[in-house]
């Protein structure tokens, strides 16, 4: 299957994963909804939703440039409303956009825990409430999350308890509201990398340059994406899918290519199950 002339809104598309995502689909002659907060450049961010809407033409697809917050409940209604007046539906809705702070209870502003609960768990729900009656028309409508499977172990929530919170709430969306519209055919699914990807947030944030060399590149998830949006969606919900193992199910064998540097071992990022084995070896590559 093909993304041809289907229309995605993806939010936090103007740079890293969103866009990746974005571009992948581009690469078909989908329309997509660029959906994010940066409109001027940022001294530390690269990209804005005029830079992605510009890479996404030029890569074969239809951009619509939205400002959009999250946060915002009625400047996402009128968001999604707007893209799927403009390109005549809305076939695929993608919850990118996130915040992160990685601190414990006592270290974390109250303020800061509102941020990423605001953008997380609820700027998703309100996403998906809004985007339900443009997808219900949809042929093979996708929603997707950006977030783990719900491995309730404590390891993942001890080192930093307010972002685990907020990022796993993403994850509860996902699980209640695949059963809420699997009778409409709807999907919803999660998507998480085995390994650290090579964002502005693994650069500003985690573990700077060094980390941004030991991750794969967007294109991992950009990829297994493709391969969820092609997916029949009456057959395909409520999974929790690690991007590798996924794309291994999919006939995926070289991943090396998604390295930044093959010289060097992937840094593993949080919340991966211990029972999802990584199909392919996480050391340096051989040369």
């Amino acid at each position: 299957m093909s993304l041809k002339g289907k229309t995605l809104f993806v939010t936090g598309a103007s740079r890293g994963i969103g866009k990746a995502i974005a571009l992948r689909a581009a690469q078909d002659g989908a329309n997509i909804a660029v959906a994010a907060k940066t409109a001027e450049p940022h001294p530390k961010l690269e990209g804005t939703i005029f830079t992605a809407a510009e890479e996404i033409e030029a890569a074969g697809g239809k951009a619509l440039p939205l400002v959009v917050d999250v946060r915002d409940d009625e400047a996402v209604k009128a968001a999604i409303d707007k893209t799927a007046d403009h390109f005549g539906g809305l076939d695929v809705l993608v919850n990118n956009a996130s915040a992160i702070q990685l601190t414990p209870v006592q270290q974390t502003d109250m303020k800061r825990f509102d941020l990423m609960h605001q953008i997380n768990t609820r700027g998703t729900l309100a996403c998906c409430k809004h985007a339900i009656d443009h997808l219900k028309n949809a042929e093979n409508p996708h929603i997707l999350m950006l977030s783990p499977p719900l491995d309730m172990q404590e390891k993942w929530f001890a080192p930093f308890t307010p972002y685990a919170i907020a990022k796993y709430g993403m994850s509860l969306v996902v699980l209640g509201l695949a059963g809420e519209l699997r009778s409409k055919g709807i999907a919803v699914n999660a998507l998480w990398p085995r390994t650290t990807i090579a964002t502005a947030a693994i650069r500003n944030i985690i573990g700077g340059d060094k980390m941004m060399q030991q991750s794969r590149t967007p294109d991992i998830l950009a990829d297994a994406a493709h391969e969820i949006f092609t997916s029949p969606s009456k057959d395909f919900t409520g999974q929790f899918l690690i991007d590798d193992t996924f794309l291994a199910r999919r006939g995926v064998t070289d991943f090396d290519k998604y390295r930044v540097d093959p010289s060097l071992s992937l840094a593993p990022d949080f919340f991966v199950p211990d029972d999802v084995p990584a199909p392919a070896d996480l050391g340096p590559a051989e040369s």
